[in-house]
């Protein structure tokens, strides 16, 4: 099954199915802004899930987790039955960054179980774009109870990928721009690099005009994985990794464990090692 569907394919799936819209715009620099977005215009009847409030936990002093560590499953299935979304009807996760965010909540419903979630391709400029039917204000659905249980995505934690560093049959895939890979740049954590041993490929270069490629180039892009027996999908905190899975799963490729901590945690214990510049 595509998790990703067209606009036309969406609007199809909400008259038919009754599909649920979840509207999940941020941004790192004003995270305010996703909400005001959503309030000025949204796809008809969808709810709003903040990437700090909703689809993480809260931060650890320890760093522990990184800086957007998964929300606890019975707090986020609480969170989604209060917006009235339902188990038995399809969710479609939207933003307005090709995905970026959107992937992020597309991940966690899978991790709860709900396999009936897609991402909208091309987000909200597409559908306004084809489909041009939009709302303000906030949608309010009467409360359910969403049921789910985590593990139906696979993830690794920092203590395991660290013990299989030398496993040559893993493969680590950092999903951060080239020059935070590298570590000639580094805006966010206190630490420049990448984990030892990772390959590099930037989550953006799933996309095509902000939509994403067709099935056949995203499995080229991703023919490093025929080499491992598994890989790992990892980023700053754990966020556009999970765009490098769906990609994955678009391409009709293995689902890749997640790195829920990702770089954001690695970095914080100085015990460990750390790669800089361009192996690959």
């Amino acid at each position: 099954m595509n998790p990703i569907v067209t606009p036309t394919e969406a609007e199809a799936l909400r008259r038919e199915q009754g599909a649920q819209f979840v509207d999940a715009r941020f941004n790192l620099a004003d995270p305010g802004a996703g909400r005001r977005g959503y309030e000025q215009a949204h796809l008809p009847g969808a709810v709003y899930l903040h990437l700090d409030d909703d689809l993480s936990g809260p931060i650890q002093t320890s760093g522990q987790g990184g800086r957007h560590p998964l929300p606890d499953a019975a707090v986020l299935c609480q969170t989604l039955g209060e917006r009235g979304l339902s188990n038995a009807r399809p969710i479609i996760v939207y933003d307005d960054a090709g995905g970026a965010m959107a992937a992020r909540a597309w991940w966690l419903l899978r991790w709860l179980g709900h396999a009936d979630t897609f991402v909208l391709d091309g987000g909200l400029q597409a559908w306004v774009a084809d489909i041009n039917d939009t709302e303000s204000g906030n949608a309010a659905h009467p409360a359910t109870t969403f049921e789910g249980q985590p593990g139906g995505m696979p993830t690794v934690d920092a203590d395991t990928l660290e013990a299989g560093l030398e496993d040559a049959s893993v493969l680590l895939v950092d999903a951060r721009a080239p020059d935070r890979y590298a570590g000639t740049h580094e805006p966010i954590d206190p630490v420049a690099g990448h984990i030892p041993g990772a390959i590099n490929l930037p989550f953006t270069g799933n996309l095509e005009d902000g939509r994403f490629l067709p099935a056949d180039r995203l499995a080229e892009r991703f023919a490093w994985v025929d080499e491992a027996d598994e890989w790992v999908a990892y980023c700053g905190s754990g966020v556009t990794a999970a765009h490098n899975v769906l990609a994955a799963e678009v391409a009709g490729l293995p689902t890749p464990k997640l790195y829920a901590g990702s770089w954001s945690e690695w970095c914080r214990d100085p015990k460990r090692p750390v790669e800089q510049g361009h192996p690959n």
